[in-house]
């Protein structure tokens, strides 16, 4: 791969798997286009990190659940370059049972995930088909694969990521662009910090939380030239807790 085949695109790249991810893959080379929404201490020491391990990074912080925003954001830069790697990473999480869980909880989780994957991976997809290559990892989890109670949005969202992996991967695979999906189980990221760890623990076959480096592992991996024959797969990095 050569020149702009070595950017990859990273969306909630400011914090927890996010920003692992985002020294993987400066690791194994690529420069980078961080995407994040509003915290930019965080966003810019990640930016110095990658650039400690000799990449380059460009940050790009817009709202990936607003149409206007992503378009204005990555469309000057698409008419120049175009990212051998994307990266569907941004989430959030409000959590609640059904049956009292607020409209805009539903809506905003679902849009943060969905229709930010939706609104970059449709930008970025057309510049790779004319290259005709490229790899798209979107960041799903053992929630959207199994359902958790108190999470019903949050688990929607994410299966709804699988699916949109399959059939993306299903539509693009002969022009050489590789579509999968990570799914996470218990990682220690912000996200978890607030969970009963002791209680969650028992059900772990490995009985311990992964981190984030160990998802980021597997992302390098997906876009690598060692994965060329693997598309439309959903990959688990969840400790045993579910085996599908």
């Amino acid at each position: 791969m050569e020149g702009d085949s070595r950017i990859a695109l990273v969306t909630g790249a400011s914090k927890g798997i996010g920003a692992a991810i985002a020294l993987q893959l400066a690791r194994d080379g690529f420069d980078l286009w961080l995407n994040y929404r509003s915290d930019h201490q965080s966003a810019e020491r990640v930016k110095q990190e990658v650039q400690s391990l000799g990449a380059g990074c460009l940050l790009i912080p817009y709202d990936i659940a607003d149409a206007d925003a992503t378009q204005k954001a990555l469309a000057p830069l698409l008419a120049k370059q175009t990212p051998f790697a994307l990266i569907n990473n941004a989430g959030i999480t409000k959590d609640g049972i059904m049956a009292l869980m607020l409209p805009e909880d539903w809506k905003q989780v679902l849009a943060v995930t969905l229709d930010g994957f939706f609104y970059t991976t449709k930008l970025v997809i057309k510049n790779m088909l004319r290259k005709k290559r490229g790899r798209i990892v979107n960041i799903s989890s053992t929630s959207g694969q199994t359902g958790v109670g108190g999470q019903v949005n949050y688990a929607t969202a994410k299966a709804g990521v699988i699916g949109a992996t399959r059939a993306l991967a299903a539509e693009v695979a002969r022009r050489s662009i590789l579509v999968n999906a990570v799914a996470p189980g218990f990682i220690e990221t912000e996200m978890t910090a607030k969970l009963p760890k002791e209680q969650l623990l028992a059900n772990i076959p490995q009985g311990r939380f992964g981190i984030p480096q160990e998802v980021a592992a597997l992302v390098g991996f997906l876009c690598s030239d060692a994965s060329s024959y693997i598309t439309g797969q959903v990959i688990g990095v969840n400790g045993g807790i579910y085996m599908s």
